[in-house]
């Protein structure tokens, strides 16, 4: 797998949207580009929680024998743009437009995420699922941790809320690949009823944080975006909490994910063009 990685990471990036957006002609002010800067920051590592779900979920659709060529091709994309990014948040990266991290703590805290990389990704590239089940939400965890470091050290530069908002709108992202991920251990036989059970706990907090950044959604425009996104929970909705793992639920939720992933990073990208 790591002979493809290389080739496919310019790919990754432009499939899930991840990539520095092009100068204007009308540079904004040095205030302006921190911001702007610091937002880019927050989605992206924030970002990296969703591809350690999405990774996993992907190597799982490959276990159960759906779409196998199409799952192996993403999983490698995954795992080449968690890389990439991860490496940018430590020591810069001028494509995705990250910044070097100078901050003492977080980068200790990404050297944390990069020691359980090593080990994540072995087991992704040998098919280990079990140690991928043990293995996924500890990296996650530290993810967050460095992305909620992120969001507080950002507070001289972007409005605090604003920081939080793009931080929790991000999450959701995660939590489209997060249930789905859940569902596919219970189909593979890992922990069928503890993780049905969490795929809903998950499904929960994704429909009660859609509502707090509805209600809260100021512009009409983010509002009708947070609305797709509503609508395609709907309709997922019946899969998650009817706990449904035959072949044609895993199909259709193959194809839901997806679109629920990228309307809920459209909303991210929303919020981030609205930073003045």
């Amino acid at each position: 797998m790591k002979r493809v990685l290389s080739v496919v990471a310019l790919s990754a990036c432009l499939t899930l949207g991840v990539h520095a957006e092009a100068p204007k002609a009308d540079a904004p002010s040095a205030t302006a580009q921190s911001k702007q800067q610091s937002g880019n920051v927050i989605n992206l590592a924030g970002k990296q929680r969703m591809l350690t779900q999405k990774m996993s979920k992907e190597a799982l659709f490959v276990a159960k024998g759906i779409d196998v060529d199409a799952n192996k091709a993403n999983l490698a994309k995954t795992v080449a743009l968690f890389d990439k990014t991860l490496n940018g948040l430590i020591n810069g990266d001028e494509s995705l437009g990250l910044p070097k991290t100078e901050s003492p703590e977080i980068v200790g805290q990404l050297n944390k995420v990069k020691e359980l990389w090593g080990p994540f990704e072995a087991s992704i590239e040998k098919g280990d699922l079990e140690a991928i089940s043990k293995q996924n939400i500890p990296l996650l965890k530290n993810m967050n941790a460095a992305v909620q470091m992120y969001a507080k050290a950002s507070g001289s530069k972007l409005d605090p809320e604003m920081a939080q908002t793009i931080n929790v709108a991000g999450r959701q992202r995660m939590l489209t690949q997060k249930m789905t991920k859940e569902l596919l251990l219970a189909a593979n036989g890992i922990d069928a009823d503890a993780n049905l059970a969490n795929a809903k706990k998950t499904f929960k907090l994704f429909e009660t944080t859609l509502a707090d950044l509805t209600a809260k959604a100021k512009d009409a425009k983010i509002k009708d975006q947070l609305g797709v996104v509503k609508g395609i929970m709907v309709e997922y909705q019946p899969i998650i909490e009817g706990g449904d793992t035959s072949d044609a639920s895993l199909k259709k939720a193959e194809v839901l994910n997806m679109k629920l992933l990228k309307e809920s990073n459209n909303a991210v990208t929303m919020y981030k063009a609205s930073i003045k």
